[in-house]
């Protein structure tokens, strides 16, 4: 074996050790589990002997009085293995859901914790892949690899003491392919990792593309592309299809080359025991009996086999699993820095920022924001504006240069604290499958039914939700599909009210509604603003000629800052981008 082929066995078994942890919890499940599954092997001897005297006393020796005892002594040790099964696999299920539970909870928690750059290069689809198949994958082949592989493995050794109790020699053949059955299951398992990966992997883009295509049924039925969609998903789904049965077709040379081997040994275990019985150096009754201790042999032997390809599964699942496990989360250096209210005032002092270290997004920006005062940024699409605010929010972390909040650097304080005191409203409202109250209850749980409505009468959102079937309480679909825009917009307003914080974010808050839809936006939003540090992202006059100051983004730079009037009498960018509506009027 090749010294790579040993550091990556030793890798996929570290894949498992990570989630012992998760099975320690739980030691009177498995206990209990182990303990039905030994005590229900140790049945498996009964059988063989009372066969050996009904073939040799009741036939042999013609005593028909003991038919009906060894009868009953082989119901009821069937009775007690299948009853000890049936237990086995209660505690199993409760053991293995336990466990499945643990982790996927730390799993969705560790994804939270990952910072926002982290999903733009991830498909939805796939995390979700990781978080509900894979889970389960790796799951599976631990407890069962750990109760069955026990299980078959004190099968083998106890059927094989058994048998060395009635022929040495016929033990020996009997047991003459296990060292072909375990180089075979050592060739299969060392070449399986990549077949395994790739069909996980084609799985996980099939649910990537599912979930982008159900997400955007309306573009599809809109721009009349259903068929093209459909040939991407037969494109996908022909992948799967190819990559499971290159896992089939190894499986289905593996399984039956084993089913083969066993069956030799079967009848080298027929040739040498006949001779035995036609020798007179063996009973009949114990060569009926060896032929069933044989078959409780190969049995487990099988069962090792079936655990080999759940192995190879579980391994490439667990891959994946904790490659997400292992990525770095945002660490919260500053945690309980500030823990005092934040009142608002806002610095940005030379920050830069950048994606990659050759395409620079910002460059020494320079901002103050007052506590109570707003903020405008304007610009062309792509300047820079909404970095701006991703950086306040912490979605990103600057370059170079510092950020304050009320003189506080903005790295010393906690996540938790920072964004509990900002709120943010986007162009494109997202709201939860669930109610409106549930999606209210966001910006704060605890609030009251009173509370709630106060927050939708300042965002002039109270009229449409009494039209609702059940009001605060009837279900709005996925992101809110049963709102327009326009109402889902006034709905995050409100729950931004609702939150009630120092700092506010507006980014495009007013692009995609009319201008009937715009007015009443607008009032809700100078409900919103009234006393709070605003950062404003628009391209409507309206929302942006009453703000404090006014800056100009253009490639990441500041190349304009003033109120409306004063930029307009320079006749710069700012004068420009009115002339052309960029800005609209």
């Amino acid at each position: 074996m090749s010294h790579c082929r040993a550091i990556e066995i030793v890798r996929d078994m570290q894949v498992f050790i990570r989630v012992f942890p998760y099975v320690r919890r739980y030691p009177l499940l498995a206990f209990a589990t182990l303990f039905c599954a030994l005590m229900g092997t140790l049945m498996v001897v009964v059988f063989p002997a009372v066969t050996q005297q009904i073939v040799d006393q009741v036939i042999g020796k013609n005593r028909p009085e003991l038919l009906l005892p060894l009868v009953g002594l082989g119901f009821a040790a069937f009775f007690a293995q299948n009853l000890l099964n049936s237990l086995r696999i209660i505690f199993n299920n409760h053991f293995e859901q336990h466990v499945i539970f643990d982790l996927r909870s730390e799993l969705y928690a560790h994804i939270q914790k990952l910072p926002l750059h982290w999903f733009d290069n991830r498909a939805t689809g796939d995390i979700m892949t990781r978080l509900v198949e894979d889970v389960t994958s790796v799951e599976r082949v631990l407890i069962d690899g750990i109760e069955q592989g026990t299980v078959a493995i004190l099968q083998i050794v106890i059927v094989s003491a058994l048998m060395m109790t009635y022929s040495p020699l016929l033990t020996l053949a009997a047991l003459s392919p296990i060292p072909l059955l375990a180089a075979g299951a050592m060739a299969y398992t060392l070449t399986a990792r990549s077949r395994y990966r790739r069909q996980r992997k084609a799985v996980s883009e099939l649910n990537s593309l599912l979930h982008d295509n159900i997400a955007g049924i309306r573009q599809i039925k809109t721009y009349t592309s259903e068929e093209r969609e459909h040939i991407r998903f037969d494109a996908t789904s022909n992948k799967v299809r190819k990559e499971t049965l290159t896992v089939m077709r190894a499986w289905a040379f593996y399984q039956p080359g084993m089913e083969f081997l066993s069956s030799a040994g079967l009848l080298m275990v027929a040739g040498f025991g006949t001779s035995q019985v036609l020798g007179g150096r063996m009973e009949i009754g114990a060569l009926v009996a060896f032929f069933v201790l044989v078959r409780y042999l190969y049995e487990p032997v099988g069962r090792l086999h079936q655990l080999n390809q759940i192995f190879q599964s579980g391994r490439a699942a667990g891959d994946r699993v904790f490659e997400i496990m292992d990525a770095e989360t945002e660490e919260d250096e500053g945690a309980g820095a500030l823990c005092e209210p934040i009142r608002g005032h806002v610095v940005y002092q030379n920050v830069s920022f950048s994606y990659d270290p050759k395409l620079p997004v910002l460059d020494d920006i320079q901002i103050e924001v007052p506590v109570g005062s707003m903020v405008a940024l304007v610009g062309p699409t792509g300047a820079g504006k909404s970095t701006i605010v991703n950086l306040l929010v912490r979605f990103y972390e600057f370059t170079s240069g510092g950020i304050t909040i009320d003189g506080v650097p903005l790295r010393s304080m906690s996540r938790r604290h920072l964004r509990h005191n900002i709120a943010v409203v986007t162009q494109e409202s997202f709201l939860f499958n669930g109610t409106t109250a549930e999606n209210l209850r966001i910006g704060k749980p605890d609030a009251s039914e009173d509370e709630m409505w106060e927050a939708l009468r300042a965002a002039n959102a109270v009229d449409f939700i009494r039209r609702l079937p059940e009001g605060l309480h009837t279900p709005l679909g996925e992101r809110g599909v049963k709102l327009s825009v326009g109402e889902k917009q006034r709905l995050s307003i409100a729950r931004a009210l609702l939150k009630n914080p120092p700092i506010l974010i507006l980014d495009e808050a007013t692009a995609s509604v009319d201008t009937s839809t715009e007015k009443l936006i607008q009032e809700a939003l100078d409900h919103l603003m009234e006393k709070r540090t605003s950062f404003v992202i628009a391209h409507r006059l309206s929302t942006v000629r009453h703000a404090d100051q006014i800056l100009v983004l253009e490639r990441g730079r500041i190349t304009e800052r003033g109120r409306h009037e004063e930029l307009l009498s320079h006749g710069g960018l700012y004068a420009e981008l009115c002339r052309s509506s960029l800005i609209e009027k």
